[in-house]
């Protein structure tokens, strides 16, 4: 793997360094151990009390109920009891949230949070921006991205570059792996069902106050998950299935030094090779023989936190490293040769943070940033560096009073400086705990490498703009959540707003880009969740979005305006765990497969998903589930199928 750094070093802290990584680490909840693997896949039903933690928000682990932006935790126990197996499904009943996916696994998975551009999402694995430097539009692939390793995800919506800087214009998806905790644990799992599926998992984990540790790995296989629709296939021509194999490799340690030291590491590496069916000629036809993308993707991040008088003052020190290396070998066809193109792209990032606990209730947070990304392709090696310094204010002025405001400046080697900014108050109400929240702030996007640099000539006559400046936005929302029948109930809705600048687009004769879109979306999330007993919960979520070309005066492609999920789970015995989901889709523009038609309408579809898990005994436990319950038949996007009837069983066994 070219480029790939070996492990850095992280730190965060000690027995009573523990405690200060809760309190002030970015990773924090999974240096503590507070989300270590194998904790119980029940949990009671209130599952959706405002007492859940929440990190990305303001930095700093928070509950719920004192954070005024919109945020959504999946933990460990949501994804295990639900069996989803990669990122992008875990997040398929997210409010807000809408994932596009070019078939089954393995198909490139672009994320859409609140109508905003698939690139302008930042995603970050163990605190590493992982948005990859080496694709056109900066966009993150969710498509390689198991699941087998997370401890939890964080969704936060709206514009978040005061506290993430660029590319967190519509929101950022957080991810963090699992640590060890406590005595040492193994665990072995095996999966099988349809399309050819074979998946096994092990894992090996523990720890006690001065060194911990978490390994695994984990191998995802699907043989044969029909995408390609046979009516686009040319007469007489064979309808080759898709074959997606991927191998994911993770690894935390970490040690205490002393009781204000802590030193620990993490790293992650997949390796994932895809044969499908890719178009040739134009108008496009599915090829004859399938094409193979091969994709291998390093994480890593050091970090080291050092407290100071008792612990009200933690520095923060980090080194990571991202590396996504790409290959695409297609295959010969009538319209000329094969080809093979490899793509490179590396970011490092350097930070450090001190965070001061200035009074009882209030935390200033100082920070600085460098971050140097690179792309490499066959023809092309360019590389552009950023600095930054932020600083963000987090207080609970009374009991039910909090808030949050964080400023940063960036100063990119090549288009300047920007500022941005972010305020998050939240506040509830005496007698009927009404919990009233808002948040307001700026986004920004920087112009990619490819997008300055990369020139396509002669083939295509296209060429890179150096001269493009930064996508911007200004984002709100407003909400309420309101508990009933003594917090057993929770009911809540928010409307949100982003008006968007400098959008990136191809220009008239299409032979460059140019900043001359603008944009608006806005819409609302609402959802209700009811505990009907402590074994089980319903919950259930709408989002209403509409996103528009404020310049063509037409709606964005692939942004549909309603969509909606109901969530089921039973704790049925103290062994036997159901869970159910459905999900609704509306209708959305999109283009067809080669968008030699640019703008057609898609048609809706809704889906079922059941799971069981039963606990046979200690140490063993069977699980099955059964995917899409009612065989529906739908594209999304438009020409690429989706899996219909799947059905799928395994068994996992963790020693004693």
């Amino acid at each position: 793997m070219r480029g790939a750094a070996v492990f850095l070093f992280l730190a965060s802290g000690s027995v009573r360094l523990r405690r200060l990584a809760v309190l002030f680490s970015l990773p924090a909840l999974a240096v503590a151990g507070l989300t270590a693997p194998g904790r119980g896949v029940a949990r009671e039903a209130a599952s959706f009390t405002l007492d859940e933690i929440t990190v990305s928000a303001t930095a700093l682990p928070l509950p719920v109920r004192q954070v005024g932006s919109s945020v959504t935790v999946v933990t460990d126990a949501d994804i295990q009891r639900a069996q989803r197996r990669t990122v992008a499904d875990a997040l398929a009943t997210v409010p807000g949230v809408n994932a596009v996916r070019t078939g089954g696994p393995g198909g490139q998975t672009s994320l859409f949070v609140r109508g905003t551009n698939a690139n302008h999402v930042k995603v970050l694995i163990d605190g590493v921006p992982v948005n990859d430097p080496s694709t056109p539009g900066g966009a993150f692939d969710f498509g390689h991205l198991m699941t087998a390793d997370v401890a939890r995800i964080e969704v936060l919506r709206g514009p978040q570059s005061g506290l993430y800087g660029a590319d967190a214009l519509g929101g950022v998806v957080s991810i963090t792996t699992k640590a060890g905790d406590g005595p040492p644990r193994a665990a072995i799992e095996a999966e099988g069902g349809s399309f050819g599926t074979f998946n096994q998992r092990a894992s090996l984990s523990g720890g006690d106050g001065r060194f911990d540790y978490f390994f695994s790995a984990a191998h995802l296989r699907t043989e044969a998950t029909p995408v390609t629709p046979p009516e686009l296939v040319p007469p007489g021509q064979r309808v080759n299935d898709d074959f997606y194999d991927n191998r994911s490799f993770a690894t935390r340690l970490g040690v205490t030094l002393s009781d204000s030291v802590r030193l620990s590491v993490v790293g992650r590496y997949t390796d994932a090779l895809l044969k499908n069916t890719t178009d040739g000629g134009w108008p496009g036809a599915p090829n004859a023989a399938r094409s193979e993308q091969r994709n291998k993707r390093f994480v890593t991040r050091a970090e080291g936190v050092w407290s100071l008088w008792d612990g009200r003052v933690a520095n923060t020190f980090g080194i990571g490293y991202a590396n996504e290396d790409r290959e695409s070998r297609e295959p010969a066809t009538a319209f000329g040769p094969g080809s093979v193109s490899n793509y490179l792209g590396e970011r490092t990032i350097y930070d450090w943070r001190t965070d001061i606990a200035v009074a009882t209730g209030h935390k200033l947070i100082l920070g600085l940033q460098h971050e140097r990304e690179r792309l490499d392709d066959d023809s092309l090696v360019v590389s552009s560096g950023n600095s930054a310094g932020f600083v963000e204010w987090q207080g609970q002025v009374f009991d039910r009073l909090s808030f949050a405001a964080n400023i940063r400046h960036d100063d990119n080697d090549d288009f300047g400086a920007h500022t941005t900014w972010r305020i998050a108050p939240t506040l509830t109400l005496p007698g009927l705990e009404t919990r009233l929240k808002a948040s307001v702030g700026t986004g920004f996007k920087a112009p990619t490498l490819s997008q300055r640099f990369m020139d396509s000539r002669p083939l295509y006559n296209f060429y890179g703009n150096p001269d493009l400046l930064p996508e911007e936005s200004t984002g709100y929302d407003i909400g309420f959540e309101q508990p009933l029948a003594g917090e057993r109930v929770l009911i809540g809705a928010t409307y949100f707003h982003n008006d968007i600048d400098n959008l990136i687009n191809t220009n008239a004769d299409f032979t460059s880009y140019t900043n001359v879109g603008k944009a608006t979306t806005r819409g609302v999330e609402a959802f209700a969740a009811v505990a009907l007993t402590r074994t089980v919960d319903l919950r259930a979520d709408y989002t209403f979005t509409l996103a528009r070309d404020d310049i063509a005066r037409q709606e964005l492609l692939r942004r549909p305006r309603h969509k909606a999920s109901f969530t089921a789970r039973w704790q049925a015995t103290e062994r036997l765990g159901l869970s159910a989901t459905a999900i609704y889709i509306g209708p959305w523009v999109d283009g067809n497969r080669d968008f030699s038609i640019p703008r057609l309408r898609a048609s809706g579809y809704a889906t079922v998903d059941i799971a069981a898990d039963y606990k046979a005994d200690d140490s063993t436990a069977i699980f099955a589930r059964v995917d899409n319950l009612f065989d529906r038949r739908y594209e999304n996007p438009v020409g690429f199928r989706r899996p219909g009837l799947g059905v799928y069983a395994g068994l996992r066994f963790t020693p004693p």
